[in-house]
């Protein structure tokens, strides 16, 4: 078996204008590259197979603990607020339906992946992965292949949703006043409008309620009746507006859905393992201690970008910071994420509906995937 290769190449003269044109505005962060197209990774056709079925291993593995946890009273052991659970259990018994998802995975090629965690409610890195890689790949490896068919799966969801479940004919998306969501939620956008949807941004700030009507609306006062939100859920449970989410739930669609919450909680991980001890995909989880690992990570059961990780090895122990915690940890075995001259990859392997169907590469310089990581794009071929 051979491993996957890191490869060293020229960037493109202008791939400064050539990622703007597509939108890709957050290529750089603090005057260092976000998108890396220094160097690559390559793969070879049975490795990104590998990875696809792993993938899709995973998802199903991911709905029957969702099952699981719900007909056994696991929701507040994951750290999920009593309040969100009637959603849940609603938004799961009527099947609303999921657009996607990233699956984050530690692999080096020969062994098989492992399942590092599962953004599940509000992943972001969509249109570095989905576009602007795939851009890269026709003017630099033109006659190579990518595990890249994320827009037109994308596209085709969107299509099955305005036929199948929107109410209505208008769609709103929103997010935080933050570039990267921001950059999400606009391509997200650009994918609904090409699937023949009528599309709304906005910001989360500017969605109002009117009570007469018993509905979020928009600053024009249009009723809301879709909301793609780049907002995870557990925030929405602790915010001033929340009784107003659950008085007009069944009249509105959420995306991603509220059962997603079970998925986007890092208690999933030790569930995971309780359902399927021993797996070669999941590495060892447990809530509350290590359970005798001598090298493992502790995670909060809520939290984003790699914060308030502490990661114990033989070489010590290592701490990121941030504000999350408060809900609980879980502890995970420590992951086998391979080093390249110092450089550790993380492959993010996305999920739309219900199939693989591309990924993107995330590279830091410790084993924890920060917010400044950057993005490598990747290749295959014979």
């Amino acid at each position: 078996m051979i491993p996957v290769e890191r490869m060293r190449i020229p960037e493109r003269r202008n791939w400064r204008e050539k990622v703007e044109s597509l939108g890709f505005v957050f290529h750089t962060v603090n005057g260092e590259p976000y998108w890396n197209e220094r160097v690559c990774y390559r793969f070879a056709p049975h490795q990104i197979d590998t990875i696809e079925q792993a993938t899709n291993d995973l998802h199903a593995m991911c709905l029957a603990a969702v099952e699981y946890v719900l007909a056994n009273g696991r929701l507040v052991q994951m750290g999920i607020p009593d309040d969100l659970a009637p959603l849940i259990f609603t938004s799961w018994d009527q099947d609303h339906p999921t657009m996607y998802g990233r699956f984050d995975l530690a692999y080096d090629g020969q062994g098989p992946p492992k399942m590092l965690e599962y953004n599940a409610d509000t992943p972001t890195s969509l249109l570095e992965a989905a576009v602007v890689q795939w851009q890269w790949l026709e003017d630099v490896c033109p006659k190579a292949d990518q595990f890249n068919s994320i827009h037109e799966k994308l596209l085709d969801a969107w299509r099955w949703m305005k036929g199948n479940a929107l109410h209505g004919e208008r769609l709103h998306l929103a997010s935080l006043e933050d570039v990267e969501d921001e950059i999400t939620v606009a391509y997200m956008m650009d994918v609904a409008s090409q699937a023949g949807i009528d599309t709304n941004r906005m910001l989360i700030k500017d969605i109002g309620w009117d009570a007469g009507r018993g509905t979020f609306v928009d600053l024009e006062g249009g009723a809301i009746r879709n909301m793609f939100k780049l907002y995870p859920w557990e925030w929405m449970a602790a915010d001033a507006f929340w009784p107003n989410v659950h008085a007009c739930f069944g009249a509105m669609l959420w995306i991603e859905p509220a059962w997603k919450t079970v998925l986007s909680s890092k208690g999933i991980l030790p569930i995971l393992w309780e359902l399927y001890p021993g797996h070669p995909l999941l590495l060892e989880a447990y809530f509350d201690e290590p359970n005798g690992m001598a090298e493992h990570v502790r995670k909060p059961l809520f939290s984003r970008e790699g914060a308030n990780v502490t990661m114990t090895s033989r070489r010590g122990t290592f701490e990121t910071g941030g504000d999350y915690g408060g809900e609980g940890h879980i502890f995970q075995a420590l992951a086998p994420i391979p080093s390249f001259d110092g450089n550790y990859p993380v492959l993010g392997s996305w999920i739309i509906g219900d199939a693989a169907c591309g990924m993107g590469i995330r590279e830091s310089r410790t084993p924890i995937t920060g917010n400044e990581s950057c993005f490598v794009p990747h290749f295959f071929e014979e």
